[in-house]
C-alpha cells in the first residue's frame, strides 16, 4: 500500500517544459505530507497553457531548474511504485531528464486512468479524467494544480484498490490485461454451469483473467460488473468472511440488493467455487 503519485504541469506542448510538479507519498495507504515545486523550464509559456494553469513567466522567473528539482525527489521515485492518472506526467518526466541530460530513477509505473478503466464498467471507455471520476465518487478536487491532481489520483487508487479487492501489485499486472477479460473467452455449451452468468470480486488466488478462463470453461459467461442478470458471485475467500455492510465490495452489496429484490444470485466463495466445478481454478 506504499507509492507515490506524481503530476506535473508545462509551459508549452513540450513535454519537457515541466513548470510544476506536484509528490503524493501514499504510506500504508494514507496520504504522507505532500509537496509541490514550481519549476523554471527554461522554456517559453504557450497561452492555451497559461489559461489552464495559470503559471506564467512571472511566475516561475526564480523557481529552480529541473535538474534542482529532480534532484530533491527522485530519492523517494527510485524503486518505488511511482502512480500518474495517464502516460502524460511520465513522459514529461522523461522527456525533462532527456532534455537536461539526467538518468531517469528505477522504479514501476501504475497508471490510474487504466485502473480506473478496468475498476468501473461505466469509464471504461470514456469519462475517465480526474475531474469526472473525483465528482463521480465525491472526493474533493481542485483541477490543474500538480499537489492536488496527485492527491486526487492517489485516492481515487485507494478506492480502486478498496473495491475490486485487488491489491496494488495486483493491479500493476491488472493494467496490462484486456479491459473486458469477458469479451476474450466463451461459455463452453458442455461445462457443468452452463447458462450461469457470473462476476467475480475480491482477491483471487490467482489473475482475473485466468479465473475468467476457468469459469467459462465450466460453461458461465463471464461479466464484469452485477446486473439483473447475475446468476452467480464468486468473492475472493478473504473477502466472503466479511460481514459488516461496507467492508463488502460494491458488487457484493449489489448482488445482496438484487437478491433482497427477488432475483435469483447465488453468492459463493472462491473455494466453493473451486469445489462446484471440481477444478484448481487452473486455466
Amino acid at each position: 500500500m506504499n507509492f507515490v503519485v506524481i503530476d506535473v504541469e508545462t509551459a508549452n506542448p513540450n513535454f519537457a517544459s515541466i513548470c510544476q510538479i506536484g509528490i503524493a507519498p501514499f504510506r500504508n495507504g494514507v496520504l504522507d505530507r505532500p509537496q509541490q515545486w514550481l519549476v523554471n523550464p527554461q522554456d517559453y509559456f504557450d497561452p492555451i497553457n497559461v489559461s489552464i494553469h495559470g503559471i506564467d513567466e512571472g511566475r516561475v522567473r526564480d523557481a529552480p531548474k529541473w535538474p534542482e528539482v529532480y534532484a530533491a525527489i527522485a530519492p523517494g521515485l527510485a524503486g518505488n511504485i511511482v502512480v500518474s492518472h495517464t502516460a502524460f506526467d511520465r513522459a514529461a518526466l522523461t522527456q525533462a531528464c532527456g532534455t537536461w541530460n539526467l538518468s531517469a530513477c528505477e522504479c514501476r509505473w501504475l497508471d490510474t486512468a487504466r485502473v480506473v478503466r478496468r475498476a468501473w464498467p461505466q469509464f471504461s471507455k470514456s469519462g475517465y479524467n480526474l475531474a469526472n471520476v473525483a465528482s463521480t465518487f465525491g472526493i474533493k478536487y481542485q483541477a490543474h494544480d500538480a499537489a492536488e491532481d496527485a492527491r486526487c489520483a492517489g485516492e481515487i487508487l485507494m478506492l480502486a484498490i478498496g473495491q475490486s479487492g485487488l491489491s496494488i501489485e495486483q493491479w500493476l499486472v491488472r493494467v496490462c490485461q484486456p479491459i473486458h477479460a469477458a469479451e476474450e473467452v466463451h461459455a463452453n455449451p458442455e461445462g457443468p454451469l452452463f447458462g450461469e452468468v457470473l462476476v467475480f470480486t475480491g482477491a483471487l488466488s490467482m489473475p482475473r483473467h485466468d479465473a475468467a478462463l476457468v469459469a467459462a470453461n465450466a460453461g458461465c459467461e463471464v461479466d464484469e460488473g452485477v446486473t439483473k442478470h447475475t446468476t452467480l458471485l464468486v468473492v475472493g475467500d478473504q473477502d466472503i468472511r466479511k460481514l459488516a455492510g461496507h467492508e463488502k465490495s460494491s458488487k457484493h452489496r449489489k448482488a445482496e440488493e438484487l437478491i433482497q429484490k427477488g432475483q435469483r444470485i447465488r453468492i459463493v466463495g472462491e473455494s466453493d467455487f473451486k469445489s462446484l466445478i471440481g477444478a484448481d481454478l487452473k486455466p
